[in-house]
């Protein structure tokens, strides 16, 4: 078979140049540490660092969602404990105020720092969090929720009833704001079943003390209609019958009407309730309770604006026991809605961070995954490029040689 000079040059050529291709190939797989600079060179992996890219994105978006709802319920958490303490204090004040020797001046004393707490707290219920926007407007974060009347004290919120979320996995979101109308505003009044308070046209001494539910049963028969208006209303001697909204005799289970008398430091019980008085009712006396919690809801700021009026009132010891204690009521259910919102705000946080780790667990996964398809191994990379500049060499040595040789050199 003849073989042309062409040919052969050809041949030479074609060698050289794609050893050249490899070595070029190998020397930027040395240079960037990757066995995948472009797609031609691995299209099946290309395709799995593409997607491996994707999921840590993506994870790496969602890490950064879970810091920031984790910065602002944190922010959140802080300051419902804040505010617990707070209305501990209040709490604190309120029961130290119901006592007969305390002077007009004690008193005062106390309103004033009732106010003073008053004013702190709707400075905690407008806290925002570190991009300036409020923690307890719902989703009207720029609007400051909480807005004071300069003459009455009265707080009205101007939030709204929703909750942020924030996404933290593929259909997995987390609620990263409360509404301030659920922990500071929509509050049942009295004990959260029924309110029991004296009437402010008593006469006698008597007070209203601790009442509750203790016969689930029998207050839900008595409920079941509609909710309960009942007046008690005393008459001589500490006789008493009980009434209901339309002034008829309230009866027991057996049809009998409802009476008997009082003792100071006795209770009154009907309906699966007790109420707990001390004090000498007279003749014409009334208490009343209500069940209806919607009419009877009472904002804390209200509470605080109660308890405060009433040291400053002047009145007598009974008038402003008894109002007092049905405000501690009232706060003992927003120190319970505060503990709720805690509670909740806590676990989302558990929730955050139970999510971060699985976050960075996976991404070491992926990281790994990625690696395994993308990074060149450097080691058998920098033999082979050693090893292919030497062929190539070799190859140009032999092209040189064969390229000055000629057939007057054979026949020599």
């Amino acid at each position: 078979m003849r073989i042309s000079t062409v040919w052969t040059y050809q041949q030479q050529l074609s060698t050289m140049l794609n050893q050249q291709a490899t070595l070029a190939q190998t020397q930027n797989e040395v240079s960037t540490g990757l066995a995948i600079n472009v797609a031609s060179d691995n299209p099946t992996g290309a395709a799995q660092v593409v997607g491996l890219n994707h999921i840590l994105a993506q994870n790496t978006q969602y890490a950064s969602n879970i810091n920031a709802a984790n910065t602002r319920l944190s922010t959140e958490s802080s300051t419902l404990t804040t505010v617990s303490n707070l209305l501990s204090s209040v709490n604190d004040i309120g029961l130290g105020a119901i006592n007969g020797a305390m002077s007009s001046t004690d008193l005062s004393n106390m309103a004033t720092q009732l106010t003073q707490y008053r004013n702190q707290l709707v400075q905690l219920a407008n806290t925002t969090d570190g991009n300036g926007q409020a923690l307890f407007a719902g989703t009207s974060t720029t609007t400051v929720p909480f807005v004071t009347n300069s003459s009455s004290g009265a707080v009205t919120y101007v939030g709204n009833e929703q909750q942020s979320f924030t996404s933290i996995g593929t259909g997995l979101q987390v609620a990263s704001s409360d509404a301030g109308s659920d922990i500071f505003m929509n509050l049942a009044a009295g004990n959260g079943s029924f309110v029991a308070s004296a009437s402010s046209s008593n006469t006698g001494t008597l007070v209203v003390g601790s009442n509750s539910v203790t016969n689930t049963a029998a207050w839900s028969a008595a409920t079941a209609s509609g909710p309960v208006n009942d007046t008690i209303t005393f008459g001589a001697n500490g006789s008493y019958s009980v009434t209901d909204a339309a002034g008829n005799p309230v009866t027991d289970s057996s049809g009998n009407p409802i009476a008997g008398t009082y003792t100071d430091g006795g209770s009154i019980s009907f309906n699966g309730v007790a109420i707990n008085m001390s004090g000498t009712p007279k003749a014409g006396d009334t208490v009343k309770l209500q069940s209806d919690n919607t009419s009877n809801n009472q904002d804390v700021f209200t509470t605080l604006n109660n308890m405060i009026t009433a040291l400053q009132s002047g009145g007598s010891s009974t008038s402003i026991t008894n109002t007092l204690n049905r405000q501690l009521e009232s706060l003992n259910q927003a120190m319970n809605a505060v503990s709720t919102a805690q509670v909740s705000v806590g676990s989302r946080i558990d929730t955050l961070q139970h999510q971060s780790t699985s976050y960075s667990d996976l991404n070491l996964t992926y990281k790994s995954a990625l690696s395994d398809v993308q990074d060149v191994d450097m080691a058998t990379a920098i033999s082979n490029l050693s090893l292919q500049s030497t062929a190539l060499q070799a190859s140009q040595q032999v092209f040189a040689k064969i390229q000055g040789t000629s057939l007057f050199d054979y026949l020599r």
